[in-house]
């Protein structure tokens, strides 16, 4: 049974979300601001975290922060009461996984946690190689013929969605939602952005090399 840990200053929130949560099957943990959530994380094994932004003594964006170094494969999911995409920027920028507005409907606060649960599991249950070069989830590292590297969150994941399928292509909307989350509201550009990043990283490897698909967005090609 996956374990949730909700960390909001109101009660009511925090009662209407786990109530919801455990009717869908999950075990919750509770938590009314971020150093309380700092603890039940060291308490218990904790497999997904749901945040507000607003919370006294630490609020989510020092505690999406800790988390993120505590554990890079924790997914996080973040509330904010206003919705403003400097808020949706910032969150991401610090490794939150998803957004939701609040007022939300449990139902899709639900659906979201499902959602991001499948995706890390999916991804965490196994490496992928691209000749001599292997991608690792659980560390984020990436190990070629000469060296090993740690990339950032993004950047990993990104290879990573277009190492698992060889040949597939992706739009960049494809690669937001994947990656950024549902309710990313920033320039799709910065998919070039990072696309540049890695094949800068990666271009003296020749096991793969990422393509432009003109009008359409990126693909993988592994080397034969």
């Amino acid at each position: 049974m996956p374990t949730v840990l909700v960390a909001d200053d109101d009660a009511n929130i925090r009662e209407l979300v786990c109530l919801f949560l455990r009717g869908e099957g999950y075990a919750t943990v509770e938590a009314a601001d971020g150093r309380e959530a700092l603890k039940a994380y060291a308490a218990s094994p904790i497999d997904l975290a749901v945040l507000d932004i607003m919370m006294p003594a630490m609020d989510g964006w020092a505690l999406c922060r800790e988390l993120r170094r505590l554990n890079p494969d924790l997914p996080l999911l973040m509330l904010t009461a206003r919705g403003e995409t400097w808020e949706k920027v910032k969150g991401f920028e610090l490794g939150a996984d998803d957004y939701l507005t609040k007022p939300f409907d449990p139902l899709e606060l639900t659906v979201r946690v499902r959602a991001l649960l499948k995706r890390y599991r999916i991804g965490a249950a196994r490496a992928v190689r691209l000749g001599e070069v292997e991608l690792d989830r659980s560390t984020y590292k990436v190990t070629t013929r000469t060296e090993t590297l740690t990339l950032p969150l993004k950047e990993f994941e990104l290879l990573y969605t277009l190492a698992e399928t060889p040949g597939q292509v992706y739009t960049r909307e494809q690669l937001i939602e994947r990656i950024w989350g549902l309710d990313y509201a920033g320039d799709n550009r910065t998919v070039d952005v990072h696309i540049k990043r890695l094949r800068e990283r990666f271009a003296e490897v020749p096991d793969f090399r990422i393509e432009t698909v003109r009008g359409l967005g990126y693909r993988l090609e592994a080397a034969e």
